[in-house]
């Protein structure tokens, strides 16, 4: 991957609508070069997909949270099967250091955030977990 592919990355990641002749503008390249560059990338993996982001007061499930949590041993892919299979887990990330799990959670309700939380707390190789509401999104 060169400077050229970065930046196209940059700009779907941007809007990932932008069409073919406009990315090519921008990047100062032929249309067919930025066609070519683009199925690479889908071939290779790098690219997996095209997607829509809602702002978060559009999202139907309003509550959102971080979930850090530390995982007993080496039961990290246990756990991570487990929130896998969980509707309100949006996102996953394995991490460094204190926590092994970083889980992005979403919820229509307090009430059933709680619920979430009860759920995942009973999740067998959980050591300890600890968790932050998001009260605002400054950028998307």
């Amino acid at each position: 991957m060169d400077d050229i592919d970065r930046e196209l990355i940059a700009l779907l990641r941007a809007n990932a609508r932008t069409p073919v002749a406009a990315l090519a503008k921008a990047l100062g390249v032929a249309r067919g070069t930025v066609q070519n560059r683009l199925a690479r990338l889908e071939a290779a993996g790098t690219i997996t997909g095209y997607t829509v982001r809602l702002k978060p007061q559009t999202d139907s499930q309003r509550i959102a949270a971080w979930m850090t949590i530390a995982v007993e041993g080496n039961r990290a892919d246990a756990v991570l099967r487990a929130l896998r299979g969980d509707p309100a887990v949006a996102t996953l990330h394995t991490t460094n250091g204190r926590w092994d799990i970083a889980a992005e959670l979403r919820a229509d309700s307090l009430e059933a955030f709680d619920r979430v939380l009860g759920r995942i707390r009973q999740i067998e190789g959980i050591a300890h977990s600890e968790t932050s509401l998001l009260l605002s999104t400054h950028k998307l």
